[in-house]
Parts: C-alpha cells; sequence; structure tokens
C-alpha cells in the first residue's frame, strides 16, 4: 500500500509526461446492469445510487475493475450525489460521511489491484453539485454548501480518494463554497489535497447559474488545483468553442470529459466509442488537454478508444499566470489597453446618490437594483456598490440587495466597503471575480491582514488607496508620494500577502480642485502624473479613480464637462478603471472648443492669458513653478471663469438627433460609437432610395474619416475609437 504523498508525487509525474485517463459514468453502467428496486434497497430508495454502495458493492467494484481494466488512470468514486442535501431526499442525510468513506474505499481497493510500478492508477472522489443551485432556485445558503462539501469530501479523502473533483458544475457560487470546504481540509489534514474543478456549459451557452466559459475560468482561477475543465451538458462537438477558451485562459492544466454526445427522445446517447475518442484526439491536438475521460453514456467500451487514442500524446503545456486583469460577474470584462478605462459605475453608493441612500432606506430593493441594471444598460462594465451607512445595518441590507441584484446584471460587482465581514458576506453573493474598494495603509498592515485573506479565498481584486501612516500627507497628494505609497503597498501585497500583481488596483486619489481650497490647487495634475508613474513602474497592477470628486464644488453642467475632460487626460496617462456615472460624460472630442479650454485651465491651473494682473499671465506654466500667491489668484481666476460661463449658458441641451438632417445622423453613429437608433435609420435611408454600398461609402465614411481625424488630433482614446468600429461593422453588417 502506497501513503498518499507517494500517489501524489507519481500523479505529478505523470502529468508532467503524458495525458492522464479518467473513466467514464458509473450511472450508465449501473443501468446495464438493469437494477431492481430490491437492489437499491427497496422502494423507498430507487434510483439512489449511491445506497448501492451499501447493498451492491460488489457491482461498484465491478465497474471499477472495468474502467481500469480498459486503460483508466484515475477512477471517480461512486459519490455523485452524496451529500447531505441530495441524500435528504432519501433520509439517508446521516449517512453521507460513510457512504463517502465506502465510495473511496472501494475505488480504492480496485486501483490497488490495478496499480503497478510502471502505471500507477488513483481515485478521484466525485463530488456532483447537489440538487440545489444556490442562485437558480437557493433553498440553501452559502455557509451552508461549505459544511455540505466539508463533509463529503472529508470522507472521501478518509476513504483513500486521491483527488478531489467537483464536477458537472453548474453554478459557480456552489464551487466557491466546495473550494473554501476544501481548503479547509486541507489546513485541518497539514497536507496538499489535490482538487479538479470541472463545470458544465449547457446548449444554450453558459452555465445553468448563467455564466459563460471565461467568466468561470476567470472566477476560479485564485483556486490551487489540479485542473479546470468541462464535463456533462453535451457531447465534444457541442464544446469545442468552450473548451478553447479555457484552454486560453487557464494558468493550469485543463480537463474535458464529455457525454457521448446528447440524448435522443429515448434518453439514449448515440456517439461511438470510436467517435468519441476521434473528437477529443481533435481537442488534444489542439494541445487544449492535459486529462480526458468521458461522461452520461460513456461505458469501458468508451475509455478503451480514449486511452488508445491518448497513449503517446503530449499533454497541453502549463502556460502559468499571464498577468491579465479579468474581472467577471456573469459576463467576463478585462482590463487592457484597447478597452481602457473601463467604467464602473457609481449611483449604486448610499454616499453619493441621494436616490439611491433613499431606495435602501425604505428597503425598496427592486428599484435599488434597477439603479444597477441602469448604469449598465448606459455604459458601465462594473457596478460599485456601497451599503455602509451609519444610519443602517449594513450586513442586513447585503441579502435583499445582493439577491437581487445578481439577477439583473451580468457585470463584475465592486464591493465598496471597508468593513471585512460585509466584504466576505457580498462575495458569496457573487458567482464571479469581484473587485473589493478598499484598503490601505493609513492603519499600518491592519486592514491588509484582515481583508487580504478575504481576497484570496474568493478569487477578488483589491483596490489600494494611496493612504499611510504619515502624520503630515496620509492621503498622498504629490505625484511622488502616490507612486511611494502605491511601491509600498505593491510589494507587500504580492510578496507578503500573496496577492497577484493583476489583481492589484491602485487607486492614486483624486481631490477636489475647484473649492478655493490652497492645499488642492494642481491636484489633478498630480493625480494625472501619479497615474503615469504608477504605470510605468508597476506595470501588472492596474489604476482607478473617482473622477467626480475632482470637480466638487462647480455647478452641474460645469462638473460634467471638468470631469470629462479629466477623465481624458488620466485616461491619455495610463488609467484603467473609471468610478464615475456614465450617462454624464461626454467624449472629449464633442465638447465645445471654449468649455474644453476653460476645463483644462482649470485642471492644469494654467496662467490665464487674459487676465488683466500680468503677474499673472507670466506665471509658469508648471504650477509647482508658480508663487503660492499666484496658485491661489490662477486657481480663483479659473473656478469664476467656468462658474460664470456655466451659469450663463446653463444646462447644455444636446441637439436632437432627429432635428439632423439623415446623413449627418449617420455619421453621427459612427463618431460617437453608438449603436442606439442606428439600424432604424439604416432602414429609413434605405426606404429613400439610397443603394447599401452609398451608404457604405457615403455617410457611413464620412463619420470613419471624422473618427479618424480626431484620433490623430489626439482628441479620441483608443476605446472610443474600437467603440467606432464596432457601430462601423454593425452597420455594415445590416446593409
Amino acid at each position: 500500500m502506497t501513503t498518499p504523498e507517494e500517489r501524489q508525487r507519481a500523479l505529478a509525474d505523470i502529468l508532467e509526461q503524458r495525458v492522464l485517463v479518467l473513466d467514464g459514468a458509473m450511472g450508465t453502467m449501473l443501468q446495464q446492469l438493469n437494477p431492481t428496486a430490491a437492489d437499491f434497497g427497496g422502494a423507498a430508495f430507487e434510483n439512489c445510487n449511491e445506497n448501492l454502495l451499501r447493498t451492491r458493492p460488489d457491482w461498484v467494484l465491478g465497474i471499477h475493475r472495468k474502467y481500469f481494466a480498459a486503460g483508466s488512470d484515475v477512477v471517480e468514486t461512486n459519490s455523485f450525489n452524496c451529500d447531505r442535501i441530495s441524500l435528504g431526499d432519501f433520509g439517508l442525510q446521516d449517512h453521507v460521511y460513510e457512504l463517502n468513506v465506502t465510495a473511496a474505499k472501494l475505488a480504492r481497493q480496485a486501483a490497488e489491484e490495478f496499480s503497478t510500478p510502471a502505471k500507477p492508477r488513483f481515485v478521484a472522489g466525485a463530488m456532483g453539485p447537489t440538487t440545489k443551485s444556490i442562485t437558480v432556485v437557493g433553498g440553501v445558503t452559502f455557509p451552508q454548501l461549505i459544511e455540505v462539501y466539508y463533509e463529503r469530501a472529508k470522507g472521501l479523502v478518509d476513504g483513500g480518494a486521491d483527488i478531489l473533483l467537483v464536477e458537472t458544475s453548474n453554478d459557480t457560487r456552489t464551487v466557491k463554497a466546495a473550494l473554501i470546504a476544501i481548503e479547509r481540509l486541507r489546513a485541518e489534514m497539514g497536507r496538499k489535497i489535490p482538487a479538479m474543478v470541472s463545470g458544465t456549459i449547457e446548449t444554450i451557452g453558459t452555465m445553468l447559474a448563467g455564466q459563460t466559459a471565461d467568466a468561470f475560468c476567470a472566477s476560479i482561477s485564485h483556486a490551487e488545483l489540479l485542473s479546470i475543465g468541462l464535463n456533462c451538458g453535451t457531447g465534444p462537438e457541442f464544446m469545442t468553442d468552450h473548451l478553447r477558451t479555457i484552454a486560453e485562459m487557464a494558468p493550469g492544466r485543463v480537463s474535458c470529459y464529455p457525454n457521448a454526445g446528447l440524448p435522443n427522445e429515448e434518453g439514449r446517447y448515440l456517439e461511438t466509442p470510436t467517435s468519441v475518442a476521434a473528437q477529443l484526439e481533435r481537442f488534444i491536438g489542439n494541445g487544449w488537454l492535459n486529462i480526458v475521460g468521458g461522461c452520461c453514456g460513456t461505458t469501458d467500451a468508451h475509455i478503451r478508444a480514449i486511452a488508445q487514442m491518448a497513449e503517446g500524446k503530449r499533454p497541453r503545456a502549463v502556460p502559468g499566470r499571464s498577468h491579465r486583469a479579468y474581472y467577471s460577474g456573469i459576463e467576463l470584462v478585462e482590463a487592457e489597453e484597447s478597452n481602457r478605462p473601463l467604467i464602473v459605475g457609481e449611483r449604486t453608493n448610499v454616499i453619493g446618490s441621494r436616490l439611491f441612500k433613499n431606495m435602501v432606506a425604505e428597503e425598496k430593493w427592486e428599484e435599488a437594483t434597477e439603479i444597477a441594471r441602469w448604469q449598465v444598460k448606459n455604459g458601465a462594465h462594473i457596478v460599485d456598490v456601497c451599503l455602509q451607512s451609519t444610519d443602517r445595518d449594513e450586513m442586513e441590507d447585503i441579502q435583499p440587495f445582493y439577491d437581487k441584484l445578481i439577477r439583473k446584471i451580468k457585470a463584475p460587482v465592486m464591493i465598496d466597503t471597508t468593513d471585512p465581514k460585509a466584504v466576505e458576506l457580498a462575495l458569496t453573493w457573487c458567482q464571479g471575480k469581484s473587485i473589493i474598494n478598499s484598503i490601505n495603509l493609513e492603519d499600518g498592515e491592519e486592514k491588509f491582514e484582515r481583508v487580504c485573506p478575504i481576497a484570496r479565498r474568493y478569487g477578488a481584486a483589491l483596490v489600494v488607496g494611496s493612504i499611510d501612516e504619515d502624520k503630515l500627507q496620509a492621503q498622498a497628494f504629490t505625484r511622488e508620494r502616490k507612486l511611494a505609497v502605491a511601491e509600498r503597498s505593491y510589494q507587500l501585497l504580492t510578496e507578503k500577502y500573496g496577492i497577484p500583481p493583476e489583481d492589484i488596483i491602485i487607486d492614486p486619489l483624486v481631490f477636489p480642485c475647484a473649492t478655493g481650497d490652497a492645499n488642492y490647487i494642481g491636484a489633478a495634475v498630480e493625480t494625472i502624473e501619479g497615474i503615469r508613474l504608477v504605470k510605468e513602474n508597476l506595470p501588472f497592477a492596474k489604476t482607478v479613480l473617482g473622477i467626480s470628486n475632482i470637480s466638487f464644488g462647480l455647478p452641474a453642467a460645469a462638473r460634467e464637462v471638468v470631469n470629462s475632460v479629466f477623465l481624458y487626460y488620466c485616461t491619455k496617462a495610463g488609467l484603467d478603471l473609471a468610478i464615475v456615472n456614465a450617462e454624464k460624460l461626454e467624449r472629449f472630442a464633442s465638447i465645445p472648443e471654449e468649455e474644453r479650454r476653460l476645463a483644462e485651465n482649470l485642471l492644469f491651473n494654467s496662467p490665464p492669458v487674459d487676465a488683466a494682473d500680468e503677474s499673472l499671465r507670466t506665471a509658469p506654466e508648471d504650477w509647482r513653478q508658480q508663487r503660492a500667491e499666484q496658485k491661489v489668484a490662477i486657481n480663483q481666476w479659473h473656478i469664476a471663469a467656468v462658474t460664470d460661463h456655466f451659469r450663463k449658458s446653463g444646462k447644455r441641451v444636446k441637439q436632437h438627433a432627429e432635428d439632423l438632417p439623415l446623413d449627418q445622423r449617420l455619421a453621427n453613429y459612427i463618431i460617437e460609437g453608438t449603436k442606439d437608433g442606428l439600424i432604424a435609420d439604416l432602414d429609413r435611408k434605405l426606404a429613400e432610395g439610397a443603394a447599401p454600398l452609398d451608404v457604405v461609402n457615403g455617410p457611413l465614411m464620412a463619420g470613419m474619416a471624422e473618427v479618424g481625424r480626431l484620433f490623430n488630433n489626439n482628441e479620441l482614446i483608443v476605446a472610443e475609437v474600437l467603440q467606432s468600429a464596432e457601430a462601423m461593422k454593425a452597420a455594415v453588417s445590416y446593409l
């Protein structure tokens, strides 16, 4: 009898050298034995395969032997539904531990019988998703799921399982509960226990709880896994695109064990051993797989064909971490050069939105969560949620709010609170890779110590404010201080607290530039340059700002323009995420030149060229070189100029699209990068008798030409150009 540690080393060696072969379906093989109610232990236990561990262990052992004889390296225990929730339907909830131990012992017995020094055999403890999806139907809490998985995992390991396999996963919240349970078991046993996670993508292209393959992969890539992959759901053909995605993203090994096709009307699986093996061979040939096997409908004949096919094939090379920054809800977003900045909707915040605060106070959860949906509709890629208030108990509000939120938006969530308990509770409601906002060094490393373990447990990214214990300037103001605090935070997080560099989001801080406070003059410039320094010196970290702080104190119409101009310059400096009201933003190129100039002068504290005082006109361009009295006078000059202009002009009203000529409207869709109304106007143009090619070469190309001009003039950022390209693509595709 070998030890668990020896088997782990042997398993690691095999995975380095070749493709590992799992077994096929347990249920299919059991059904071929035509079990009767008596075999199950009576009518009350009919179709409870796990009770066969007590009534017909010979059958289970015999199936394991058949799979090993067919060439399996690993067999799965007969424990797919061996959990307190599923077995509760049969009154067996108090037998979970003993049944899991028995399941593992039977598989272990077969493995020992077939193991040789040249070909050791292994046992994977199968753990299905239970009969309750926490996100879809509820009926179970996150802490309950942790206990459910811990109980079954302990039984499987105590019985001799080498691997814990969280399989046929349809809800990533359940997977996270399982992984937390496994991590707890590892800590208690004081040793590593390999874990595999395998998701199930339905024919609709997502998991049952809605996640896409890329969002699923990003959501659990923080965990220490033997592999991530797909099983069940469909046959191998329909897995192709999803498997390709996982193989491109996964930092570790990838597994695939499909059904023998989709079942027909009679519930039969018709893919033959040859056809399943051929399709898996294609996946291996593409360099996607390390572990293969079969699920529903597959038998020892399928595994024999798969094992023969896999022999001598090279496994997928394990790429390691790529430092790409992913965030996910039900769907995935990536912070990368072409889409900077990701917009973080700021209106679901009890501190920043009176409307939202009132809805929370009145417990109008349906209406409160509609604000989140509205933000996403208006362009937010991520939604910031702050329920922390001195007026209410945040812990009590999380459950009713998040319960509705997760059913309304697909975007990732930024959890905005300073309470570690609230952070963790909110994370239990999120399927995806969320963002925690925020921690800092104001009290030394206390916040790091309390929040970092939570971030690692759930795989969340972290916003880190540029604040430390400095008595004179705790909140970093100068560009140099912003970088120094960021570098110290980054070093601590990566080297001491185990946070991946790409999961760190530095907030260089924004101070208002229009309050008249002499201490904040130059704040915009220092923040812009602080971003630039952080990006140059910490290339894997991302940056974020709460944009609206910059314009505090100005009239509402002025704030929109100043915010938009500030965001433009921050983005040019390297900003990755912007917390802002997307509806109140305007493209830099669309802002009238006079208003743009007013905003730039205020932000940069530029010498006013038309000031009567020569000492102001001739002051240095760099605010840091201006004398103290010059700085203040110039700041006051620009505050007055901006305020006066917008109070006189009032709220700017955009010209209604329907008031523009049709050709100008079509060009504007491209210039503004919007598809809202595009198709209807294309139909109107075609109804006038225009040929599709003339529409493309006419107003649409005129719009693209203007986009090119604006980009060449440095008035559009890359993300805006891509939005314009998407609008053009949609128009051409329709025509």
